[in-house]
């Protein structure tokens, strides 16, 4: 199983999905996951049962995801601040840290209104407190660091699986002949 790590729009969800296809396995969000069992938004039930609450449900179904190996699974921005998502992670999966810097993340999401952390009068601020804040975190998690800066999609699913095979998790493919 693969869990991929990085911050609000580091591309977990996308690259997750085409790493998954490509692999023929299967693809979790944990966010999505978390959205069907609260029956409403991220940012309604962050809005209405805070930050705690949230990491509460995060952890548990980190926690089930990883039990399940489905495959590929990409995790919310904040879910390596605990320790305990950290471990689980870490023993029960190939951690992937998709690492971009706080200006190109800004680039990204300047216009994004769903994220609950990024709701504020300078998100671009806010972006760079959060990766100093989380990458010491990202990087105790991951197995794979992978910087992310502006490759495209298909790119950096080579780049992972290159990685993955070069340490053995999955086999080296073989050129055709």
């Amino acid at each position: 199983m693969l869990a991929l790590v990085g911050m609000p729009g580091s591309g977990k969800s996308t690259v997750g999905r085409q790493l998954a296809r490509k692999l023929g396995v299967g693809f979790v969000d944990t966010d999505q996951v978390i959205e069907l069992r609260i029956a409403c938004s991220i940012r309604e039930f962050f809005e209405r049962e805070g930050e705690q609450a949230f990491r509460d449900m995060e952890t548990q179904v980190i926690d089930d995801m990883t039990r399940t190996g489905c495959g590929v699974l990409a995790t919310g921005g904040g879910a390596v601040l605990r320790e305990a998502n950290r471990v689980i992670l870490r023993e029960r999966t190939h951690v992937i840290y998709l690492r971009v810097m706080p200006d190109e993340l800004f680039r990204r999401l300047r216009h994004d209104t769903q994220r609950p952390l990024l709701q504020v009068d300078d998100p671009k601020a806010k972006l760079t407190e959060l990766f100093e804040q989380r990458d010491p975190s990202y990087q105790a998690a991951a197995h794979y660091v992978i910087e992310t800066s502006r490759p495209r999609i298909p790119t950096m699913v080579t780049m992972i699986m290159s990685q993955l095979e070069l340490a053995g998790v999955l086999p080296m493919e073989t050129p055709a002949t």
